[in-house]
């Protein structure tokens, strides 16, 4: 499997809904990007290791490198290893003297554990393909590509419904960690607002 590694290009709120943050990952050797929109506390836990910034209390990604640190165990990588049905599953690589383990995680507290040990974090080139956009940085866009998918049934019926309805639809997207759906819905939304 080829991996690609990433860094963060950014994380900004959700214009369309309270709560959801988009982290945006980043190919380090090109100029694709993947978009995965995560809850708060992980959007807060994340934001506060870029900044460099302590926290008066340890948070919950504090306590997992202070246990793992305790133990001699070591962060080596954090790989994005599938996505399904829109949602993204990751696996944290650790370390313990000649063992390696892989532990399943959710991507957000994989990257925010990944952020603390500064460790690599990588994606599988197939769901680069898959859920990756190009980003045209002199435009300051994502670019359309030549291989543009035919709208999926569910993305024709987007145009059909009302902006309340596609609120809905979001929230139970992302509530049932339905990140790739609730991104497409964001997007739909992002786009009536530029045609008011």
């Amino acid at each position: 499997m080829k991996k690609i590694r990433l860094k963060i290009a950014g994380l900004s709120y959700s214009q369309t809904r309270a709560g959801a943050y988009a982290l945006i990952l980043e190919e380090e050797e090109g100029n694709r990007r993947l978009p995965v929109i995560i809850g708060t506390s992980e959007a807060q836990s994340i934001a506060i290791q870029l900044e460099g910034l302590k926290p008066y209390r340890p948070l919950t990604h504090d306590l997992f490198v202070s246990m793992a640190s305790s133990f001699h165990i070591e962060v080596h990588e954090v790989n994005i290893v599938k996505l399904e049905e829109g949602i993204f599953y990751s696996e944290i690589i650790c370390k313990r003297e000649h063992a390696k383990i892989k532990i399943d995680s959710r991507t957000s507290d994989a990257i925010a554990i990944a952020l603390r040990f500064h460790a690599p974090i990588f994606v599988s080139e197939t769901i680069m393909e898959r859920a990756g956009m190009i980003f045209d940085e002199e435009t300051g866009k994502f670019a359309e590509t030549s291989e543009e998918k035919e709208p999926s049934a569910s993305e024709k019926d987007y145009s059909d419904m009302t902006e309340d309805e596609l609120q809905k639809k979001m929230d139970e997207s992302v509530k049932e960690e339905d990140y790739e759906t609730a991104s497409k819905i964001r997007d739909e939304l992002n786009k009536r607002k530029h045609k008011e």
